[in-house]
């Protein structure tokens, strides 16, 4: 392995960290930022870095979990077509994730017909060796919604109808920023969706916001060279895009890929869990793909689904407040009490990249994960 590839020097890390805390050295008052994504928020557990930033640094994670931010009101939709006798396949993430009244596993203990698939090609595949309407339930961000967009490009078998779920992680950072009291001083933004958009695409939000955002990858280096360069810009007051991925991300992103993209979705108002209604957050099917939206095909089964009531306890989550940065997983008095992996109640604790269930699985409660 060469000295570029090796992630994991422990000698360049305690240099990064040693410059992390001469950096906060001259901070007069706690600074906070915020990852903006899961798979930051597993590395920084998995290899204990919480616990060796700077007291009087605050790292929060954002909503950069696909599976936390999907509303519940879209997973009802896709239990109601799931009881309506329509085959369902979804990515495995999204089972366990609780709508108002039931999950997709749920509904599949019930006996409607729900399939764990692992790419959107799988999803294709199963139409193909069909004759009856196969519905894929598509969540994820820009990196899957990209696959789903190759799937519709690539002349799809026409009874495979896509219940897009999809959303644009870009929109929600504009609501985070924006929020009133929001302590947010700097993002790191996720390094494989930057592959897709190229870090260029945060160059209106930093001019709009003044808050710098570094673009960062998922190895113990890359996430604390990351963070070393965001707090030396949000103490230096300066608001700029730093590309700290250099060996998978460009500027202009992969322009095959966002332009498939945009072929086949469009920008569009939605919910996205317990945070707000996102402006242009969600991505949905253009109308020249309407024969495979399922939200078209079965409008009128959609619309005759029964109205749905809320679990009881669902009004204590506190998924919306810890995916803006206002609080952590600690504040919320259901985390690790009625709110389990085993048992979820809010999105947060259900997917691995959620940030509940990875403080709980790493027992951050009650050390290293207090800011």
């Amino acid at each position: 392995m060469t000295a570029q590839l090796a992630f994991r020097d422990v000698a360049r890390g305690r240099l990064l960290q040693a410059r992390l805390e001469q950096a906060m050295g001259r901070a007069s008052q706690p600074v906070t930022v915020m990852h903006v994504c899961g798979s930051h928020e597993q590395a920084i557990a998995r290899y204990g870095l919480r616990a060796r930033f700077p007291s009087n640094l605050l790292v929060q994670m954002g909503p950069g979990c696909p599976v936390c931010v999907t509303d519940a009101p879209e997973i009802d939709a896709c239990v109601a077509l799931a009881q309506q006798g329509l085959r369902i396949v979804t990515y495995g993430d999204m089972l366990r994730v609780p709508g108002r009244a039931m999950s997709l596993e749920d509904a599949r203990a019930r006996g409607a017909r729900v399939d764990v698939i692992y790419a959107a090609t799988q999803a294709a595949d199963i139409a193909r060796g069909s004759d009856e309407p196969v519905v894929f339930f598509a969540t994820g961000f820009e990196t899957t919604a990209v696959a789903t967009a190759a799937v519709l490009l690539s002349n799809p078998p026409p009874n495979l109808f896509v219940l897009s779920a999809h959303k644009w992680v870009p929109a929600a950072m504009d609501v985070v920023a924006s929020a009133p009291d929001t302590r947010i001083e700097g993002y790191l933004a996720a390094g494989h969706a930057a592959t897709i958009t190229g870090h260029g695409v945060f160059e209106s939000f930093v001019a709009k916001y003044r808050r710098p955002v570094v673009v960062a990858g998922f190895e113990p280096l890359d996430i604390l060279a990351g963070l070393v360069l965001l707090v030396e810009h949000v103490l230096d007051g300066s608001a700029t895009v730093v590309n700290a991925f250099p060996r998978c991300v460009k500027r202009e992103g992969n322009r095959r890929a966002m332009d498939a993209l945009f072929r086949v979705f469009e920008a569009s108002d939605g919910e996205w869990r317990g945070i707000a209604r996102v402006s242009r957050g969600n991505l949905s099917l253009r109308a020249a793909y309407a024969a495979h939206d399922a939200s078209v095909r079965f409008a009128a089964k959609l619309a005759a689904a029964p109205a749905v009531a809320e679990r009881a306890d669902a009004s204590e989550c506190r998924c919306g407040g810890i995916m803006m940065g206002l609080q952590k997983p600690t504040d919320c008095r259901l985390f690790g009490k009625a709110c389990r992996p085993e048992a979820p109640v809010g999105a947060c604790m259900v997917s691995t990249e959620g940030v509940c269930r990875i403080w709980h699985e790493h027992g951050l409660a009650d050390a290293e994960g207090s800011p």
